[in-house]
């Protein structure tokens, strides 16, 4: 960690202010009690002529200091924690025949359920019931494409009855199960082409909601790109009204401040929605790291993977993958075109 003002009084200032971007960056010590502390300790403020400053823990332990036990120095910052917590949570939850109770998800990470619960959709985005029900559609998905039957990938995903999963299976699968298993045959997809300052656009959708955005200079591709992703559904060319929608996405890229009040179709992995649900929650005109997206979703060794997500994104600007860019700041891939990607960055930077 760095802080921009490093002198003893902007280390004080941060101190004051408990700011957690400072942790790391040094420690402080205090005389009267003896221990040694991270600047985002919740303690009450010491008198500034009892706080000496510390570069690391061993330099504090070293003048004769001994670790808050509030704070806890000596461990990774908290939100570290609390995201490596969250991912063994994750882990428990997808390695589990029946979907674990919140008392017993709570009870392994030593914390109130009330406290895991919020901790938990805090890092994630959904709360721990939403996050096993994503777990358990995304295994019925695998096993309907795998070619099983419905029944059998149903209660094999842990569903306890063919009933409750049928009465949501058009908004998890945006179809009906054995359509779903037929690659989509018989279900019919919406689409149209418009023009925007990026270039060609496609939208789609199912009667779900939008399904693809899709950003490229060659209309005929970006129509063969929406054959591969749904190689047995209708695709159908749009009527007047879905022309209203295309117009409202194009107005959305063209001022991405505005917002995109319109439902999503968003069909992806189990891990690769919790990467989209951190994304849209970037706010227009910032920027995050693949490692931060990683630390969000619980799982901060996943940098790759975060990335592969980011490059699967079929729903462009809705699902803000062009707000990811490297550690140190530069702009890397971007599924359509780094030129759009600096583009929109831009834009939004600006507005």
């Amino acid at each position: 960690m760095q802080i921009a003002d490093t002198s003893d009084e902007g280390r004080w200032a941060a101190v004051l202010a408990k700011d957690p971007a400072a942790d790391g960056a040094f420690f402080y010590s205090v005389r009267t009690t003896g221990v040694y502390c991270r600047p985002s300790c919740a303690a009450r403020p010491a008198r500034r002529e009892n706080v000496d400053f510390h570069l690391s823990t061993a330099e504090a332990r070293s003048a004769g200091f001994r670790a808050c036990k509030r704070c806890r120095p000596d461990e990774p910052p908290l939100a570290e924690r609390h995201a490596a917590m969250v991912g063994e949570a994750c882990r428990a939850i997808e390695a589990a025949e029946e979907v674990p109770s919140l008392a017993a998800l709570s009870r392994s990470a030593a914390m109130s359920p009330y406290h895991f619960h919020r901790v938990f959709k805090a890092v994630t985005g959904v709360t721990p019931k939403a996050y096993a029900e994503g777990h358990r559609t995304q295994k019925v998905r695998e096993a309907l494409t795998a070619g099983g039957s419905v029944t059998e990938a149903i209660y094999d995903a842990g569903f306890n009855s063919n009933g409750r999963f049928y009465a949501k299976s058009a908004q998890v699968l945006g179809m009906t199960p054995t359509r779903f298993r037929a690659g989509g045959e018989a279900a019919t997809i919406r689409f149209a082409i418009g023009e925007c300052s990026l270039g060609s656009i496609l939208v789609a959708a199912t009667e779900v909601g939008i399904c693809s955005i899709l950003l490229g200079d060659d209309p005929e591709a970006l129509v063969r790109d929406l054959q591969d992703r749904f190689d047995r559904a209708t695709l159908v060319g749009a009527d007047p009204a879905f022309e209203t929608l295309v117009a409202k996405v194009v107005g959305f890229v063209e001022q991405p401040g505005l917002g995109l009040d319109l439902p999503l179709d968003v069909r992806g992995t189990a891990f690769q929605q919790r990467v989209w649900r951190a994304l849209r929650d970037i706010p227009a005109g910032e920027t995050a790291g693949y490692l931060d997206i990683a630390t969000r979703i619980g799982s901060p060794k996943s940098v790759r993977a975060v990335a592969q997500a980011c490059g699967a994104n079929p729903i462009a600007v809705a699902i803000p993958c062009h707000r990811v860019v490297r550690t140190d700041g530069a702009l890397s891939g971007y599924r359509w075109g780094v030129e759009r990607k600096r583009a929109l960055l831009d834009r939004e930077a600006a507005a």
